[in-house]
């Protein structure tokens, strides 16, 4: 098993996994998780690449962001500095629900960077005015954190994460802690990045080759948004990949950590595009 180790630069606390070859692979969390999430498929992804997992601002150890409403671009901002202390130039983007809007942005941003964008459960955004009312979804998400505090508002929202209704205690249980790990103004922040965020206007202008993955059961962002996401990545990318995990949920990377690399693989090695993959 590979040593995961943590660590912290630029006001951002991260972990980085031993792995064979020189490509790393740079992990991006969603709104109610943080870096450990990540451990089982850094694991799985450690025969072929090394990879780094952030705790994007406001989380874990990291600083949150000065800007009360941001938008996926501060994020992407934080993540440059800190590759660039990393002097990591050239590395395999991955994003999971949230993190899929920050990672779409920092491909349009910083494009020479990413030699590969995988988008895993993707949120897409609610496409709400900046600074106006958050969206019901979203505001649902503050209320309840605001009335049952960050333990049973864990224990309220992980199951939904799961494709089972008997779920893996083992995976059910690290949901939980995760998410009850999320603090204030970072959960906020993220949310309203969330609220007004539109993934629809970075795909679009990404050409590097991209990648999109849902688990089948997810039913927090449903596969058909991510037909959507890949419709627009086949406009623009040079190699669009789709792929449907069957009998997985939105925590896939968690419940099919291995089965999530061995498509990320067959991803990375194909020599043109798989639009036979999203039927």
């Amino acid at each position: 098993m590979s040593t995961i180790a943590e660590r912290s630069a630029k006001g951002l606390s991260y972990l980085t996994c031993e792995g064979r070859g020189e490509m790393p692979v740079v992990l991006l969390h969603g709104i109610g998780s943080n870096a450990h999430s990540f451990e089982p498929l850094m694991q799985a992804l450690a025969e072929r690449h090394p990879s780094i997992a952030w705790n994007a601002p406001g989380y874990g150890e990291s600083k949150p962001l000065t800007v009360k409403w941001p938008d996926p671009s501060h994020y992407a901002n934080a993540l440059n500095r800190l590759l660039a202390h990393l002097d990591v130039t050239h590395c395999i983007l991955v994003g999971h629900s949230l993190g899929c809007l920050i990672a779409a942005r920092y491909a349009v941003m910083v494009p020479a960077h990413v030699a590969a964008l995988v988008l895993i459960s993707p949120a897409v955004g609610y496409q709400a005015e900046k600074g106006g009312a958050l969206p019901p979804q979203v505001a649902a998400r503050i209320a309840d954190l605001d009335r049952l505090g960050p333990k049973e508002f864990a224990a309220k929202r992980a199951w939904a994460l799961l494709a089972d209704s008997i779920p893996n205690p083992e995976v059910l249980r690290a949901l939980q802690a995760a998410m009850a790990a999320v603090r204030r103004p970072g959960y906020d922040q993220a949310a309203r990045m969330l609220a007004s965020g539109c993934i629809y206007d970075d795909v679009s202008q990404i050409e590097a080759p991209a990648a999109v993955l849902n688990g089948g059961k997810d039913y927090v962002t449903a596969p058909e948004n991510a037909h959507f996401v890949y419709a627009a990545l086949q406009r623009s990318s040079q190699r669009p990949f789709f792929r449907i995990i069957k009998d997985a949920g939105h925590a896939v990377c968690q419940e099919r950590p291995e089965e999530v690399a061995r498509v990320i693989a067959e991803f990375l090695e194909a020599k043109t595009d798989a639009q036979a993959s999203a039927k």
